[in-house]
């Protein structure tokens, strides 16, 4: 029997209250965003000391203390081939096998469904690795660039609004594949790479730098955004997107791209900039194998 918190969130009315939270998370409020926010930040036990403007004050709007900016050298870069892109904890890691994302003991979702039913996209990243971390409410909430990419796609894919949380990760099949979600497709020097920003409960919305707010409007049906090559290039540490109340990123790299860092481990902390991959060693058929997708 899952716990009653699982059985809960089945209950509940999860796109009102993510409407709601949202609509509040953007009212400017005056006393009451402000004791809102200083009861979050005590609840949370935020570390102001790194924001760019660490006064309660300065934000008229819970979504602009959420999606504040951190102080210049709060995160070093380090010097590495892929680095990680948030501030947050390792859900899990691992390669992708047989078309399969690793989720939680028992549960596994495919890269197919991932990427919005996609199959040609999906098969790019075949034996490929991916790591999934989870951002918590007391992190930095801004999503940074692993490495170098030139954006070719976007994608909005309607679905549920489950909590992203560990707990939920190990209760309800196919979660990330399951919930709304936007994928963004790079390519990079490496090769593509898949960025997967994935809705939750009171997630309000979901931005990419790029477009802005992708989500509302919740349509009910994908959507999808193609971009002319060099067009929107980004380059590693830069801002990509952010979310408005915090959630879950994925990201899909093709076989024989990265190598995770050996300290890496399910449920470690890891910050923005920290050393997330090194270049794998490419297997002895990669130079003769040709790309057809």
């Amino acid at each position: 029997m899952p716990p009653f918190a699982i059985t809960l969130q089945h209950l509940l009315p999860k796109r009102l209250l993510t409407r709601l939270m949202g609509a509040f998370a953007g009212w400017r409020g005056g006393p009451v965003t402000r004791a809102a926010i200083g009861r979050f930040v005590t609840r949370y036990r935020v570390d102001m000391s790194e924001a760019a403007d660490p006064r309660v004050e300065a934000y008229p709007t819970f979504n602009e203390f959420f999606t504040r900016a951190l102080r210049p050298g709060a995160r070093p870069m380090a010097d590495a081939p892929f680095i990680c892109p948030v501030d947050g904890a390792i859900s899990q890691f691992g390669p992708i096998e047989q078309g399969q994302i690793f989720q939680a003991k028992g549960h596994s979702y495919s890269a197919q469904a991932l990427l919005a039913g996609d199959e040609a996209l999906a098969r790019r990243f075949d034996g490929g690795q991916f790591a999934t971390l989870y951002l918590s409410p007391r992190d930095y909430h801004r999503i940074h660039m692993p490495c170098e990419g030139s954006l070719t796609r976007m994608i909005y894919v309607p679905g549920d609004l489950y909590s992203v949380n560990p707990l939920t990760a190990r209760h309800v099949p196919g979660l990330f594949a399951r919930n709304e979600r936007v994928v963004c497709l790079f390519e990079t020097a490496q090769g593509p790479m898949v960025l997967v920003l994935v809705g939750a409960t009171i997630v309000g919305s979901m931005a990419t730098v790029w477009h802005g707010v992708v989500n509302p409007p919740r349509t009910g049906h994908v959507r999808q955004w193609r971009y002319e090559p060099g067009s929107v290039v980004l380059r590693q540490g830069q801002e990509m997107g952010r979310f408005l109340l915090g959630s879950t990123v994925v990201i899909l790299f093709p076989k024989d791209v990265a190598s995770f860092h050996p300290d890496w481990a399910p449920a470690r902390p890891v910050r923005l900039g920290e050393a997330m991959a090194s270049s794998a060693t490419p297997s002895p058929d990669l130079a003769s194998r040709t790309d057809t997708d």
